[in-house]
């Protein structure tokens, strides 16, 4: 199994919530409630179009970095935000 990194661009909207667009990939538009609801869409939006590429025989953005996924485990840290 392969991935693709694909950069993404994050900005919170007047009225609430976020919008994440793509310098690499046009039509990648997604609208979120959080962060995270936000990038799980921008993922599900960005697969779409990454398919639809392939299937039909079109070019990939020549930036878009692709990599194997490892099955290794590894350790990360994420952010937790409160408001204590």
């Amino acid at each position: 199994m392969s991935e693709y990194l694909v950069p993404i661009s994050i900005e919170p909207l007047e009225e609430g919530g976020y919008l994440a667009t793509s310098p690499l990939l046009q039509g990648l538009i997604a609208q979120g409630r959080t962060i995270a609801e936000t990038l799980e869409i921008a993922e599900d939006v960005a697969r779409k179009i990454i398919e639809s590429l392939i299937e039909h025989n079109e070019p990939l953005p020549q930036e878009l970095t692709s990599r194997k996924v490892s099955t290794a485990k590894f350790d990360t840290q994420i952010p937790v935000p409160l408001e204590v």
